[in-house]
């Protein structure tokens, strides 16, 4: 072997956990199947860090919001993702958003730039018989490799369905019906205008128009193998949360509040709000809007939209089945398979969901691993921090009989009872970042 651990797959969580191995001095092979000869339903390009769905990684907000302090966390922790993030940033209001293109660049630069770093582009179908290994196959791993993965874990996959938002042509929007603006006027995570969304209005009868079209629009067929998947409610599609009441997406991504219409100084009925997409601007996509309709049911409905009548679609919206493990049944604390403790499992494929966390699930499998291989022993994060409360999560605190796929959000951390409501995400944000802070000086004063 030329290499101290072999990390299988090169997306988010492969990428940074690559990137702490390598950048403390460990020998890797990063194993990508993309560019092999080998892609996935959902990929459109080699790249590594490919964002497959969104190009969000959500809130950037680390006094108020769980993602928002993943983020801080993840920044003193040196995070490739973080940094590439910086540097393919577009405006999204309070949001992190990058040009997805961009990012994967940044990405796959750091990672050649450190000369232990073997990025090799094959196809592994079967879990490595010796040697420490990270698999970050993520929710689309590849038939072969999952049905070693079952054999290994004594335990039938889990899997839920995902589905992708389309992205227009933001020359091919009508601005004369549309406007510019973030909701309530929140102020940018760039610092500068707080008007980064373009905004769809709706009134009742064309919302109801187009609730009614997705009821009875075509949609994907699903195999009879797929037929009981659960979809995850965090990328539920559009018509499916249409199919739960007239007005769900008014309470959903569809909501009117805090965004006036410059034309009647109100708030419309219902508003369709499109986020951009790279660094250009020429590319938007449409929040909330992930679908399984099919593609020639997308262009005629959404097109019926309110300032999108001439839309060009650069993506369409589509559906594909995500796999994961039952992480708190089969790994340990310290995610590793518990049949074989030299392979350990990093992000989504653990059950953990989005961008964010999947980074920070590999970021943390990288540092357990640098910590093994330097024959130290491993403390893991507070569980009173974000990292900390969604690797608790993961390795054994969630239900294994009704676990899902969980972003990180403050019902994982440990309760503050004694402070008021109003001022408990800053109390969790504060605690979070004064013990993260000690954890990181006991873990740099760690000998070896």
């Amino acid at each position: 072997m030329t290499y101290d651990v072999h990390i299988i797959g090169g997306g988010l969580a492969g990428c940074e956990a690559a990137w702490q191995l390598g950048r403390r001095g460990f020998r890797v092979r990063l194993s990508e199947m993309r560019g092999s000869g080998s892609s996935t339903a959902a990929h459109q390009t080699d790249g590594l860090a490919e964002l497959v769905c969104s190009n969000s990684f959500r809130s950037d907000d680390d006094e108020k919001n769980a993602v928002g302090l993943l983020h801080h966390e993840m920044r003193r922790l040196d995070s490739l993702l973080m940094a590439a993030a910086k540097i393919a940033q577009v405006p999204a209001g309070s949001a992190l958003a990058v040009d997805r293109d961009i990012f994967s660049h940044e990405v796959e630069r750091a990672l050649r730039a450190l000369p232990n770093v073997e990025i090799v582009r094959e196809r592994v179908d079967r879990l490595p018989d010796e040697g420490l290994a990270i698999v970050a196959t993520g929710p689309l791993t590849a038939a072969a490799l999952a049905d070693s993965i079952a054999g290994a874990t004594g335990a039938d996959a889990l899997a839920f369905f995902d589905a992708i938002a389309p992205i227009i042509h933001r020359e091919t929007i009508d601005m004369s019906v549309c406007w510019m603006a973030s909701r309530w006027g929140k102020s940018s995570a760039l610092g500068g205008e707080t008007k980064d969304y373009i905004n769809c209005p709706m009134n009742r009868e064309q919302y109801l128009a187009f609730h009614a079209g997705l009821l009875a629009g075509e949609k994907t067929e699903f195999k009879e193998w797929e037929a009981n998947t659960p979809y995850f409610d965090g990328c539920m599609p559009i018509e499916v949360m249409a199919e739960r009441g007239v007005d769900t997406l008014r309470y959903g991504p569809m909501k009117p509040v805090g965004l006036d219409d410059p034309r009647t100084g109100r708030w419309p009925y219902a508003v369709v709000q499109l986020r951009q997409d790279n660094t250009l601007g020429t590319l938007w996509n449409m929040v909330g809007f992930q679908t399984k309709l099919k593609h020639g049911e997308q262009k005629r409905l959404f097109r019926t939209i309110p300032g999108l009548e001439q839309a060009e679609f650069a993506r369409l919206g589509g559906l594909h089945r995500n796999t994961f493990i039952n992480s708190p049944v089969v790994l340990d604390r310290q995610l590793r398979l518990k049949t074989a403790s030299r392979i350990r499992f990093a992000g989504q494929i653990t059950g953990c969901e989005g961008y964010v966390e999947s980074g920070a699930v590999g970021l943390m499998a990288g540092l357990m691993a640098a910590a093994e291989l330097a024959g130290r022993s491993w403390a893991a994060p507070p569980r009173t921090t974000a990292l900390g409360a969604l690797l608790a999560h993961i390795t054994g605190d969630a239900d294994a009989e009704s676990y899902q796929p969980m972003n990180v959000n403050f019902g994982l951390f440990p309760p503050l009872h004694d402070v008021k409501k109003k001022q408990r995400k800053e109390a969790y944000t504060s605690r979070a970042k004064a013990d993260l802070a000690e954890w990181i000086g006991a873990l740099a004063g760690a000998p070896g």
